[in-house]
């Protein structure tokens, strides 16, 4: 696919590497609309030549009133999600059932309703690029809600290929390692010089203009299609 043809929506596009693959794709001449949950994403949008839908990702009528608003839509792009800490036997108890459930149902049952309504968007074929973690095969202490959520996302890739295939619509997962986001970034510089050690090369955490390159590459290689690729500099976490 022509790049500069795509007709975009990016979930969780208003910050992190959802905003970096927004802000990559208007560049290339692509048209985008930023899905997210925070209003003040339409100040995101605007400040980079995108359209703005505030939609909650687990909600049918949320998603369906934004893609109203889109015209053409051919890649659907899903970042929207969220990161647990619990484990399931903890110093205060069992992992929290109502945590373990509202995780599995942004990350990953929102990730596939956006992806079902969109496809039904999705006339003339298309491109979903999902969301999944190098967490779906290496989880650790405390992401047993996370890591089974990004497991999904993994596993979505081929059923959903060949379920779409006939649409014309291609579906591939991005499993990202350790990225440089708000999210991380909010756990100081030292932190985050001890996770991108463990990183075999580059040692650094990632950029998110490099998740939004490899958007892009997916985007425009016809034969990708039905897998996760791996994003994380060769690191397997401990």
């Amino acid at each position: 696919m022509d790049i500069s043809k795509a007709v975009a929506i990016v979930t969780g596009g208003a910050s992190g590497l959802g905003v970096a693959t927004a802000q990559a794709f208007v560049a290339a001449g692509a048209q985008v609309t930023i899905f997210d949950r925070d209003p003040e994403g339409a100040d995101v949008a605007q400040k980079i030549g995108a359209g703005f839908a505030q939609v909650d990702v687990t909600d049918e009528a949320s998603v369906l009133a934004g893609l109203a608003r889109v015209d053409g839509l051919n890649v659907a792009i899903n970042c929207a999600g969220i990161a647990t800490a619990e484990k399931t036997l903890g110093r205060d108890g069992p992992h929290q059932q109502s945590s373990f459930a509202r995780t599995v149902d942004i990350n990953l049952c929102g990730t596939f309703n956006v992806a079902r309504l969109a496809a039904a968007q999705m006339a003339q074929g298309g491109v979903m690029i999902n969301t999944a973690s190098v967490a779906a095969f290496e989880g650790q202490k405390g992401q047993a809600a996370y890591a089974a959520s990004k497991a999904g996302i993994a596993g979505l890739s081929l059923p959903m290929a060949r379920d779409l295939a006939r649409a014309g619509i291609r579906v591939m997962a991005i499993a990202p390692g350790i990225f440089r986001t708000p999210m991380l970034e909010s756990l100081g510089e030292e932190v985050m010089a001890g996770l991108a050690k463990d990183v075999v090369y580059p040692a650094r955490l990632g950029d998110p203009a490099e998740f939004a390159a490899l958007a892009r590459f997916i985007v425009e290689c016809d034969y990708l299609n039905g897998t996760t690729i791996r994003l994380d500099g060769a690191l397997r976490m401990p």
